[in-house]
């Protein structure tokens, strides 16, 4: 008996996670339940985090979560809960299969069966952002090597797994050649230790083009975080509704399942919502837990209901539905089909415990890393730039003011008066005799524009790494 925590969440949540524990009692699955409260009533008692520590134990504990959909309130500075839940609890891989069910559900893409895996952990959705200045905010990419190896080789032994003969990588290395940069570098490096499985990077733009419009040309793909949230759902929705879609998000420890869509508060409450993307969740659970037959006879029963018509009102069409249903009465359909098999619609078989492949991150040797300079960030708004850039020169030391950006764009030296610049600026200082700058002269520089009246905001170190440059060009530069 497998110990689940699970969460009615917020919205329609309540009424599909109900139908979804009615479904697997009904078929036996071998659980015990533990139920907890998280989201908009917890953040709204006065909890800022959206979850209790009661309810953080009891997801350590069991090390199985299904959730429902929840609620983030508007305002307030409100943390996304689940960002925080996937990151707190290590759950990198988040696995979003997503098939059309044609002609049943009605789809332009009827032999689409595409897998996204998504990094889950960082990227933008670190959350860490600044206002600097009066018109300009940041937030901060952070992209790891640790992060990548992890996401990229679960992608390939998934595909190893499930027998599936490729996969894709999506990242966006020709601008951002450092953060993206190493996600496709750590792609091709480990797409090399699986050479009976077909590797391929796209650019994000044209990739999730093609994905949109064919996606019988890809199986499994790969990307990070921010990506892999815009593009799960464009897949999902191509499928045929995001309503249909669950996910998984997996680490070394504990792992939750969920449907990927919100809490449509809308309808919450009106027997309307589509339990199907929690339904497909817990299965993927059950399939984790190593319950499969349970989980082949859930799914197998949802896909009778899907082709004998009986639908909810968001995959409902004349002439292709023969019965409309809500909530309640789609779950009974799915109970009364356990047991069979569709006739169309390709039926599962799982196969007993299987497991990934997962060995643990090994850290690489160290790079020989050198000072080159410093990036001091500016908050200054005094008129021409060649006059912020003879305050500059005043900090000089044995690192030399080489260019000002602003928006990333080099407009000193040599900058165009056509540029629109803002209030914020990147002020670059290098070594010239390519010696490694000294340490003391950064606190120097800032010590000087502190007597100049120069407001700095912000200052990035420039380093090489065994002599590659670990650091952007300017945009024209």
């Amino acid at each position: 008996m497998q110990k689940v925590t699970y969460a009615k969440g917020d919205g329609i949540g309540p009424e599909i996670m109900d139908a979804t524990i009615r479904i697997l009692k009904a078929a036996k699955a071998r659980i015990q339940w533990e139920e907890i409260q998280v989201g908009e009533k917890v953040f709204l008692s006065g909890n800022t985090s959206g979850i209790d520590k009661a309810a953080w134990d009891s997801i350590r504990k069991n090390k199985i979560f299904l959730k429902a959909p929840i609620t983030t309130p508007q305002g307030g500075g409100y943390k996304s809960l689940n960002v925080t839940m996937r990151k707190t609890l290590g759950l990198y891989a988040n696995v979003r299969p997503c098939n059309s069910f044609h002609p049943f559900v009605e789809t332009k893409h009827p032999d689409m069966d595409v897998v996204v895996i998504r990094e889950n952990e960082e990227d933008l959705y670190a959350g860490i952002e600044h206002q600097q200045t009066n018109e300009v905010v940041q937030c901060l990419k952070l992209i790891t090597r640790p992060g990548c190896e992890k996401i990229i080789r679960y992608a390939f032994e998934y595909a190893r797994l499930y027998n599936r003969k490729k996969v894709s990588c999506f990242t966006k290395d020709n601008i951002m050649k450092h953060t993206d940069g190493l996600f496709h570098q750590v792609f091709k490096e480990i797409a090399q230790e699986y050479p009976d499985i077909k590797a391929d990077n796209w650019i994000i733009d044209i990739g999730a083009a093609r994905l949109a419009d064919t996606p019988e040309m890809f199986d499994v793909v790969v990307m990070p975080n921010l990506y892999g949230d815009v593009v799960s759902d464009i897949t999902a929705q191509i499928s045929g509704s995001v309503g249909l879609a669950g996910s998984s998000n997996v680490g070394e420890t504990c792992a939750m399942f969920e449907a990927i869509h919100g809490s449509a508060p809308d309808i919450a409450g009106k027997d309307l919502a589509n339990p199907s993307g929690l339904i497909r969740g817990a299965v993927m659970m059950l399939n984790h837990i190593g319950q499969q037959d349970i989980a082949e006879k859930i799914i197998n029963a949802w896909a009778c209901t899907i082709e004998d018509g009986v639908l909810t009102a968001d995959i409902y069409k004349e002439g292709i539905g023969r019965q409309l249903v809500g909530t309640k009465a789609f779950a009974q359909a799915v109970i009364d089909r356990l047991g069979k098999r569709p006739r169309h619609i390709k039926g599962e078989s799982f196969t007993k415990d299987v497991k990934l492949n997962l060995p643990r991150y090994k850290r690489k040797p160290k790079a020989n890393k050198v000072l080159k300079g410093v990036d001091v960030f500016v908050d200054w708004d005094g008129g021409r730039v060649d006059e912020l850039a003879m305050k500059l020169k005043n900090l000089e030391s044995d690192i030399k003011l080489k260019m000002i950006t602003n928006r990333g764009v080099k407009v000193w030296p040599e900058g165009f008066e056509e540029t629109f610049c803002t209030d914020h600026w990147r002020c670059r200082f290098e070594v010239e005799n390519g010696h490694p700058a000294k340490k003391q002269s950064i606190p120097e520089v800032l010590v000087k524009a502190l007597e100049q009246g120069i407001d700095v905001i912000k200052t990035e170190n420039l380093y090489e790494f065994d002599g590659i440059r670990g650091y952007s060009l300017g945009q024209g530069q």
